[in-house]
């Protein structure tokens, strides 16, 4: 490990050191500092164009050239790893509370492994474990959580005493710890050698890469990647991959028609020292101390710590062209607080002598999840950044997934939470950027309790309704930008209690969404669902319906004014989306999705649909407030306020019409409630959006009416067995595994997108079955709380995850949703799950290492569905989509 950060310390050649390296790539550098010639002329086109020699970059090129491609070039407008690579911590830790980010860190983690080997470039990789510290039992418990996780995917994982952790590493001070999370095969490295080391391998496999080459711009020709221009030139290329980091936004932005990359950085603080008197052993693992803010890894024989402070300090807002990261200024004020607790953990440091302080860029996120995948608007041009200082750690998953992405057209697994469609162009506003960012870098070690809400970048899309119901005591939340009510806080309740509620138990809003639920069943309840995103697809002949038939797995072709659920499947099966679609007219189809599919539901549609001026896609999602009224009442209110009949004789289930409601006109209102309880959503013009609403408080009052959030809408459609895309359903699920047959027409008469797929599964039945589970032995008031990614264990075997969960006030129970697989006991392969699988199985939930039994049932409860309008009227198809 000698020698192994030099670069840190240092802008000397280093590179040097790698001799074979140079003959590789044959240039001939100098000493000098200034530009060096280029031994290579650029190709004039390649099929790959990668740009970002840092680890992303370079692990994009290894997986590619892995993968059988071979016209690959990577440029780097300074030298290969100066960038932020260098300067990581080298800290490979696989302890991640995100399912997929945690499979890519242990990905990671078995490539760094081998990497020396297969390259014959040193990686100084050691394996020496990290601690995750506790201070407090929350903590404890957010371990708990995550070590579950591991253990179930077979990475060594344990909860340890304070006591051990004293002897694993006997210079930590244990007497404020509850306890700590021990995951022995953590791993240290040298970040930028892993990157040479990755280049290595990619150059043999024929790669091309070009040091000192700047991307001016992308090539955008219809919506399509057509080269890249550069100050050497310009490459004609079908793929563009930005690897750029921080500059990875204003790369995006520097074309005619951009490419909105949500990332900005800030500065990120670390301390190196001289060696101990008597040198720490290179075996010691790393600690992690998220309630001190601080990580401790040694280094040398002496250590490197940094954290993430409570005032971060955003760089570059308005953008620098720098080429390779110069070390920033020491701050010894900003950095004091991590110093005192660093001191506080190790206090035998008193003595040491501190070599210096490193200050380097670090890019954030906005919901400090990494950033990868396909623009929505330029086919071809891939992104993979925004690492939020785990780059190392993610770096050989990431790299692997978005190769797959490239070669196959998707990757092995479900990354829709790490998707760039995931962000519109309102989360670039460079304002907003800085804004979250100075929220995002403490909230890395901030404890997260289940349900915590982002405190910057809010009321920015919002209802017209958002002043009203704020005034009558909504208390908010936020996906896709967009604000939406949780619950609504009654008059007299200790509001600032409310506020603060961070649990994993019993949450104090509890009795509150209880009483909400309950005036959905007896009452009528007002939901603000304005959030839902909102399209319209309408032709001049055919064409809206022909297209429409083969993008959608259910039968289209109905009656006007009829709703249909449907899943717009791939060619998988999966569903890359969950909606319902009303036909209005015998050329005009209105798509409800959920919120967060603005972005990618579009793409898929545009990159799906023919090029045919004839066939009309409108965004409408703002043109539209949505109220949905649920309860039995609802028909009595909406009845008075139209002059019309709304039984079942006259408006039955699933079912679109045009109405007046008060004043008002041209409301579209639809029998669906999306919890499985009676009731319409309107779907209201938004200048009529404040008069109906008061119109229909204002009615309602006689009938028991009140407002009620999202809080009870979960705990209605979860008792249902209602899933919901994007937690439940994913690109990975499909139809058929999720109960969802009825939604499947085979047999329209014309061919649909995964229409294969589900035609086998049909006849060969399914490799996971989603599954509601019935805590029983769980108790609400004194137990920890299920919220989602809880392991299953069917018979004492591990089986799958919980996908989502909430407490049914009718069954006063937990429900848990989740996928049951089946593995065979010896080899580990996947079997066909049949519904005796399901049935005769003895089921366990595990919250935070605690078991708890749990009834398995494939069908809702019959019971909960109210008496409904008519006997066939049960809406089972009501899927609710967040």
């Amino acid at each position: 490990a000698a020698g192994m950060f030099l670069r840190l310390l240092s802008d000397i050649q280093w590179r040097a050191a790698h001799p074979k390296w140079r003959r590789m790539t044959g240039s001939q550098r100098s000493t000098s500092t200034t530009a060096e010639p280029h031994p290579l002329s650029l190709p004039a086109q390649a099929q790959v164009v990668i740009c970002g020699g840092g680890i992303m970059g370079t692990s994009v090129a290894y997986h590619l050239s892995k993968m059988g491609f071979k016209d690959i070039v990577l440029l780097e407008q300074g030298r290969l790893a100066a960038g932020t690579t260098r300067f990581c911590a080298g800290v490979v830790s696989t302890a991640r509370p995100v399912s997929i980010e945690l499979k890519m860190a242990h990905y990671s983690n078995k490539l760094y492994q081998q990497l020396e080997q297969e390259t014959g470039v040193q990686t100084g990789y050691m394996k020496t474990g990290s601690i995750s510290l506790a201070q407090t039992q929350d903590r404890l418990i957010s371990l708990k959580r995550i070590a579950s996780s591991l253990n179930v995917m077979g990475i060594p994982c344990e909860i340890i005493s304070p006591k051990k952790v004293s002897q694993l590493h006997p210079l930590i001070n244990i007497h404020d710890l509850v306890g700590a999370m021990y995951v022995p095969e953590d791993a240290l490295v040298s970040s930028a050698n892993v990157s040479l080391a990755l280049a290595t391998a990619a150059s043999r496999n024929g790669v091309q890469i070009h040091e000192r080459t700047s991307v001016s711009h992308v090539t955008i020709q219809k919506g399509r990647v057509t080269g890249v221009e550069t100050d050497r030139g310009r490459i004609q290329c079908e793929y563009f991959v930005n690897c750029a980091g921080q500059w990875a936004y204003e790369l995006g932005h520097s074309g005619e028609e951009p490419v909105h990359i949500p990332v900005h950085a800030c500065e990120h603080f670390y301390l190196l020292t001289h060696p101990l008197q008597e040198p720490l052993s290179s075996s010691l693992p790393t600690i992690v101390d998220p309630d001190g803010r601080i990580y401790i890894r040694n280094w040398q024989g002496g250590i490197l710590s940094g954290g993430f402070e409570k005032n971060p300090k955003p760089l570059f807002t308005e953008g620098r062209n720098q080429l390779e990261i110069q070390n920033l200024q020491e701050d010894w004020d900003h950095f004091g607080p991590l110093l005192s607790a660093l001191l506080r953990r190790m206090p035998g440091l008193e003595a040491l002598q501190i070599m210096q302080l490193v200050n380097c860029p670090e890019s954030f996120t906005p919901d400090m999840r990494c950033i990868m995948g396909e623009s929505p608007t330029a086919r071809g041009y891939f992104v993979l950044a925004g690492m939020n200082s785990a780059g190392i750690s993610y770096g050989g998953g990431a790299g692997k997934y978005l190769a797959e992405w490239i070669v196959n057209g998707y990757p092995s697994e479900n990354v829709w939470p790490l998707d760039l469609k995931r962000f519109g162009t309102l989360q670039s506003s460079r304002t907003f950027l800085r804004h979250r960012v100075m929220e995002v870098m403490p909230l890395m070690y901030d404890l997260k309790v289940p349900r915590w809400d982002f405190q910057t970048g809010r009321q920015l899309r919002t209802s017209p309704l958002y002043d009203r119901l704020d005034a009558q005591g909504a208390r908010w939340m936020e996906k896709h930008g967009f604000e939406r009510v949780k619950y609504f806080v009654p008059p007299g309740s200790d509001l600032l209690d409310l506020d603060h509620s961070k649990t994993f138990y019993k949450p104090d809003w509890f009795d509150i969404v209880g009483s909400e639920v309950k005036c959905c069943k007896e009452a009528v309840c007002v939901i603000d669902m304005s959030s839902f995103t909102k399209f319209e697809i309408s032709s001049t002949g055919d064409q809206a319906l022909e297209n429409l038939q083969y993008l959608f797995s259910n039968d289209l072709d109905v009656p006007v004014g009829h709703v249909v659920h449907t899943g717009m499947l791939n060619e998988k099966g999966g569903y890359e989306n969950d909606c319902s679609i009303a036909r209005l007219s015998k050329r005009s189809f209105f798509m409800i999705s959920p919120t967060d599919q603005q972005v990618h539901c579009w793409a898929w549609l545009k990159n799906h649909l023919p090029d045919d001026s004839n066939l009309v896609l409108e965004d409408v999602t703002w043109k539209y407030t949505a109220l949905n009224l649920i309860g039995p009442r609802a028909v009595d209110v909406l009845s008075e306020l139209s002059y019309a009949p709304m039984t079942a004789e006259h408006f039955p289930s699933l079912f679109c019409k045009e109405m007046s409601v008060g004043y008002a006109n041209g409301i579209r209102v639809m029998s669906i409630t999306h919890t499985g309880e009676p009731g319409f959503v309107l779907y209201i013009p938004i200048e009529y959006a404040l008069h109906v609403y008061n119109e229909v408080m204002n009615m309602g009052q006689k009938y028991g009416i009140r407002n009620a959030g999202y809080y009870a809408l979960r705990s209605l459609r979860i008792e249902k067995f209602f899933a919901f895309w994007g937690q439940d359903l994913d690109a990975f699920t499909t139809p058929m595994e999720c109960g969802r047959e009825f939604q499947v027409k085979l047999d329209k008469g014309m061919e649909f997108l995964g229409q294969e797929v589900l035609l086998e599964q049909k006849q060969n039945g399914v490799y996971k079955r989603f599954t509601m589970f019935i805590l029983e032995d769980h108790d609400t008031d004194m137990d920890l709380w299920p919220w989602w990614g809880e392991p299953i264990f069917r018979n004492g075997r591990y089986v799958g995850k919980t996908t989502s969960s909430a407490y049914s006030y009718t069954l006063e129970r937990h429900v848990c949703l989740g996928f049951v697989h089946h593995f065979d006991e010896q080899t580990g392969e996947e079997l066909v799950v049949t519904t005796d699988f399901i049935n005769q199985g003895e089921y366990e939930i595990d919250i935070a290492g605690q078991r708890f039994q749990a009834k398995a049932k494939l069908y809702p409860f019959s019971s909960l569905f109210a008496q409904r309008r008519r006997k066939d009227d049960v809406e089972l198809s009501g899927y609710q989509r967040e």
